[in-house]
């Protein structure tokens, strides 16, 4: 018995097609294929500008550089009509509805440690080293936007560009009192009062990655429930 190039079976292909028959009881070089012949890999069109988008800051496009030009000669918070990276604001939750808001924020990159004290005293006293924030510049700004829109909820944030100097992040805020937000099952969680002020008690996405409540098992024993419980002993 011997299989033909003329009828293949059905979930597998030749790979080389000069071979001729497949002898029985062999393994030649296959892959496998879907029933439905000619199928190719489809990505939807959110992953698709994602993977668009990453590759244009990579490359650092002509594109990539105007923007920033632009972004620079702003305010430090601009309110925006839609968001710059559409497939990952989706993606954390952001619709095309009333009651989201978008907000692009500016951040600095400088030093993150406290400046050298200029007077003598000695090292163990300096204050410099190990004195750091301890959040992430995304936190940081969430932060900032929760103070400049106290009526609206932080919901997600995004990084969006970054140079030398500054780095943007776009803001995912929520209206808690627009009727469209409370009547909506999928998002009126977080009219709830206990999301009041999440950004600031490290709630949200950001500020549970530096909390470290990403780690589980060994080595996140000092995480949980808090670092303050445990004497800030978990970072």
């Amino acid at each position: 018995m011997a299989w033909t190039l003329s009828e293949p079976p059905i979930s597998f292909v030749l790979a080389d097609p000069s071979a001729g028959m497949w002898p029985f009881g062999a393994e030649p070089q296959t892959k496998r294929i879907l029933h439905n012949k000619g199928w190719k890999h489809k990505m939807s069109a959110y992953k698709r500008m994602n993977e668009q988008w990453i590759k244009e800051q990579q490359e650092r496009s002509e594109m990539v550089r105007g923007r920033l030009i632009v972004w620079r000669k702003q305010g430090t918070v601009v309110r925006l009509e839609r968001p710059t990276r559409l497939g990952r604001a989706r993606a954390l939750g952001y619709k095309a509805k009333q009651g989201y808001v978008i907000v692009r924020i500016k951040t600095g990159r400088g030093p993150r440690e406290r400046p050298r004290p200029t007077s003598g005293r000695k090292p163990r006293s300096m204050g410099v080293s190990k004195y750091t924030p301890m959040k992430s510049r995304r936190w940081i700004s969430e932060e900032r936007v929760g103070k400049k829109f106290p009526n609206l909820r932080v919901l997600n944030s995004y990084w969006v560009g970054s140079d030398h100097r500054n780095v943007w992040h776009e803001v995912i805020l929520v209206d808690p009192n627009h009727p469209v937000i409370y009547n909506d099952p999928q998002i009126n969680w977080i009219c709830d009062p206990t999301h009041k002020g999440r950004q600031s008690r490290g709630l949200t996405s950001a500020g549970k990655r530096s909390r470290g409540l990403r780690n589980k098992g060994r080595g996140a024993e000092k995480l949980r429930p808090s670092l303050a419980a445990n004497k800030n002993l978990g970072k």
